[in-house]
């Protein structure tokens, strides 16, 4: 598959998961979220970046100083700013800050379903392309490490499992997919999941 070909194909994944939703609680149906809790709007930025002859896709790995998350893979993004146009802007904005990616080098594909979070956020991934290289610059205290993954690796089943612990007196269960020295696994690795689902429709 070329290059473009592979942005189509994400292009027709897109149109096809504008509606799809997704949670923290997808594989755990026995759980009840608190009623009237209040979900705050966010958004991440999945950037796909063409190198060495390969789509990859840009992560990060939080600081582990963070009070919440500390340490976890994640793509960047962050909650919606009253000042935020659009989740588009809030996403672009929290990429712009945690990992130096200016909004003018992103060529804004489209946005997927909203992920639901067991701690209360809605995230809506937008999707993107990096024109040209990027040389990113990590945020000091808040991101570890900014790193890329192969498409191929994030779409291929084989490298996708289920695993579980106890959370809240209940056991969770979540998906997992390592890449070298990083786990990626919770809300991240479930919007890889969603993408995978509809990467595979969009074929």
């Amino acid at each position: 598959m070329t290059a473009d070909e592979t942005i189509k194909r994400v292009v027709r994944a897109i149109d096809l998961g504008r509606n799809e939703l997704s949670s923290d609680f997808d594989l755990n149906a026995g759980y009840t979220p608190p009623e009237g809790r209040v979900l705050r709007d966010a958004s991440v930025l999945v950037t796909f970046l063409f190198r060495d002859g390969l789509w990859r896709i840009v992560l990060t790995k939080r600081a582990s100083v963070l009070r919440h998350h500390p340490g976890q893979i994640a793509f960047p993004g962050g909650k919606m700013d009253e000042s935020d146009p659009s989740l588009e802007a809030t996403a672009l904005r929290e990429a712009n800050e945690e990992i130096g990616l200016e909004a003018s080098r992103v060529q804004v594909l489209g946005s997927l379903g909203s992920h639901e979070t067991v701690t209360n956020f809605r995230v809506t991934p937008v999707l993107g392309v990096i024109e040209g290289s990027f040389d990113p610059r990590p945020e000091a205290g808040e991101v570890d490490t900014v790193f890329d993954v192969p498409l191929e690796h994030l779409m291929d089943p084989q490298n996708v499992r289920i695993e579980g612990r106890i959370w809240q007196r209940q056991m969770r269960k979540y998906y997992v997919i390592p890449y070298g020295p990083f786990y990626i696994w919770g809300a991240t690795a479930r919007m890889i999941v969603g993408l995978k689902h509809l990467w595979d429709k969009a074929g």
